[in-house]
Order: C-alpha cells, then structure tokens, then sequence
C-alpha cells in the first residue's frame, strides 16, 4: 500500500519539479517565494490531476480476482501462506 500511495505522491510532485527545472534553465532563482507564487495554484492542480488520473488508470486497468481469498493458517504445525483460491 505505502508503495502504490508513494507513486502518486511522486506523481504529485512533478509538476513542481518541472516548475523548478524550468525556473533553474531561465536563469531565476527557485529558492526564492516570488518565483513560485503565481504558478502554486496551477501546479497544485496539475498534481492532483497526475495523482486522480494514476489513480483511475490503476482501478481501471487493475487485475480482477474472481477467486476467494483463503488467509495465512496453520496445516500439521505448518504455516501456509495466504493464497486464491
């Protein structure tokens, strides 16, 4: 799970990577607040965009199992994994 979240929190973030290469290749500072004050609101929305849109194509695309799930349990004192069944 935390790998699948960290994706879309690095999806997220591209838009402001981006912004700030474009920012190091025009010569201007991106450490510096001004040049990040007027692009914060679209580069939000442009990460949320990326996110949501990863997001659906996983839920869309995802493998379906149609069998059940039979968890972790103990067979003659050994333990066996979780599998479909």
């Amino acid at each position: 799970m935390i790998r699948a979240l960290s994706g879309e929190g690095l999806l997220f973030f591209l838009p402001f990577a981006l912004f700030a290469l474009y920012l190091v290749l025009s010569r201007r500072n991106p450490l510096k607040v001004a040049a990040w004050s007027e692009a914060t609101a679209w580069l939000v929305i442009a990460g949320l965009a990326c996110a949501v849109g990863a997001l659906l194509f996983t839920a869309l695309t995802a493998e379906r199992q149609t069998k059940a799930f039979e968890p972790p349990h103990m067979e003659n004192g050994q333990l066996v994994p979780g599998r479909f069944r």
